[in-house]
């Protein structure tokens, strides 16, 4: 079956960077468009950036464009996100998931940005 693991967050400093990666099993990574999302205590869940298949078109909420960077290698079946500049506001679970499976979710890997 279909499964997510992300890994990669932790606590920084505002201003700081983090990479996030989630490795995907269970379908054929290449042929899927992927998504990072997060989800801030109190807040609903929100997609912050998206790829699609063959790593051709991206797209960015308004939130992290500029910062945020989202790639895949797909010959490892994983999904990144480069996240610069970082920002109190970015503090989240983050999760990938795979854009047409809209019920299956990883475990998240949690993200503070504190001084």
């Amino acid at each position: 079956q279909v499964q997510l693991v992300e890994s990669g967050g932790g606590l920084v400093r505002p201003g700081g960077s983090l990479t996030l990666s989630c490795i995907a099993s269970g379908f054929v990574f290449s042929g899927y468009h992927m998504g990072w999302f997060r989800q801030a205590p109190g807040e609903e869940r929100e997609m912050v950036a998206s790829i699609m298949s063959g790593a051709r078109a991206t797209t960015y909420s308004d939130a992290v464009r500029g910062r945020f960077n989202i790639s895949r290698e797909d010959d490892k079946s994983t999904l990144y996100l480069q996240m610069n500049n970082l920002k109190s506001d970015d503090t989240a679970v983050y999760y990938c998931r795979r854009l047409d499976l809209k019920t299956v979710w990883g475990q998240g890997t949690r993200v503070t940005v504190s001084s």
